[in-house]
């Protein structure tokens, strides 16, 4: 275990009873917001040189599918806000000193989908936009948002230019009633919108270049961590989360079995049935963890070996994460199907557990069609192109 995943197991239970007033709140609560700032887990992937830990990727998976089994809505910020500090480390030095030169604790929300246009003007950009999804963005200082490059009249250039643009809090608004949701409410994943904010050319980096490693290599990093694959890392901390909730499904689960009691007077321990169920669901859930984290054991060894990881192997990471997300997912429906009637109720546990996972599985890192078409057309000595080479 981690030094990460100790500090911050000792604070497990005020963790799940924080989970449900992050339920109410529709943000993560501040206990549990502090609770990850002290343990260092938003700063495990950020570098040495400001104040971070530079952990194996597998100890920051471990630690997020921890914490997501405590409390989904603080796993998934423990994976989506502690990620961003990886891709900041091989941006500009200016931009790291921005955000991390005064605090290092400094917290930097998203999205990167490409909601908003970036008209280039005299020494950067201008934005304007809206995006959703922005989570834990309450306890944020800045965004990194995806946008599209504009010609001198705002319009998106075709073929679209994608870029990763960062601003201060001062820089956007949070739509305050803009996250109502069925499950991770927690996460407080509201919009921002930006209005002619102006983007220092520092504080943009070319996303094309992220996903297909480039600003890697350029960057000069020579850590192991500050090289691996995009689309290796950016998944992580979601599935991981996703997998997690889905441990802490079962653990809630087994713990209301041991003493319950069919309508028709069976001890559950003495129903086969159930029992089969809970083993294989158990099964499921463990071979879930088991494959993504051999994948970054494995992509680790060969980026530190300096062996290539090509777009077949990083197409097949990815239809191995998402399938893992979906396998977990699929055994939580399992056992919450014979969790019982009480189950349902609001004070319960598993009915959280049961509903940040549906919508964790939402997330678009886990849509598996033109993944699992490029993987496959890969290995039949295809040549993926356009959608089907998207974030791989």
């Amino acid at each position: 275990m981690g030094q990460v995943q100790e500090s911050i197991a000792q604070y497990a239970d005020e963790i799940r009873a924080e989970g449900v007033e992050g339920d109410k709140l529709m943000r993560l609560s501040d206990t549990s917001a502090k609770r990850l700032r002290e343990s260092g887990a938003i700063r495990m992937l950020q570098p040495k040189k400001y104040g971070g830990l530079e952990v194996h990727p597998r100890e920051f998976a471990e630690t997020v599918m921890s914490v997501a089994a405590m409390d989904g809505a603080t796993g998934w910020i423990n994976g989506i806000v502690g990620v961003h500090p990886w891709e900041m480390a091989f941006s500009s030095e200016q931009l790291q000193e921005d955000i991390w030169g005064q605090d290092n604790d400094t917290w930097v929300a998203s999205p990167y989908a490409p909601m908003g246009v970036a008209k280039p003007v005299d020494g950067g950009y201008i934005l304007n936009g809206r995006w959703q999804f922005s989570s834990g963005t309450d306890h944020c200082q800045w965004v990194v948002l995806g946008a599209l490059t504009g010609d001198e009249n705002g319009r998106p250039l075709m073929p679209p230019v994608q870029l990763h643009v960062y601003l201060p809090r001062e820089d956007y608004t949070i739509v305050e009633d803009s996250w109502d949701v069925i499950g991770l409410r927690g996460t407080g994943s509201k919009d921002v919108i930006v209005k002619d904010a102006f983007i220092p050319t520092h504080r943009t980096i070319s996303a094309t270049a992220v996903m297909d490693g480039s600003a890697q290599r350029e960057s000069g990093r020579t850590e192991t961590l500050y090289k691996m694959p995009f689309s290796c890392m950016f998944p992580l901390g979601i599935t991981s989360a996703v997998i997690g909730i889905a441990e802490g499904a079962l653990a809630c689960h087994i713990e209301a079995q041991k003493t319950r009691v069919a309508i028709t007077g069976t001890k559950i321990k003495d129903d086969p049935y159930v029992l089969y169920a809970i083993g294989e669901a158990a099964a499921e859930i463990a071979a879930s963890r088991a494959a993504i984290l051999e994948t970054v054991d494995r992509f680790w060894d060969m980026t530190e070996k300096g062996t290539e990881i090509d777009f077949e192997a990083r197409a097949i990471g990815r239809r191995t994460q998402t399938a893992a997300a979906w396998r977990a997912v699929r055994a939580v429906d399992e056992i919450f199907a014979r969790s019982g009637g009480n189950a349902a109720h609001y004070k319960h546990p598993m009915q959280r557990f049961f509903r940040d996972a549906h919508v964790g599985i939402a997330h678009a890192i886990h849509v598996p069609g033109s993944i699992f078409h490029s993987s496959a057309l890969a290995q039949l000595g295809g040549e993926p192109q356009g959608i089907h080479r998207a974030m791989i």
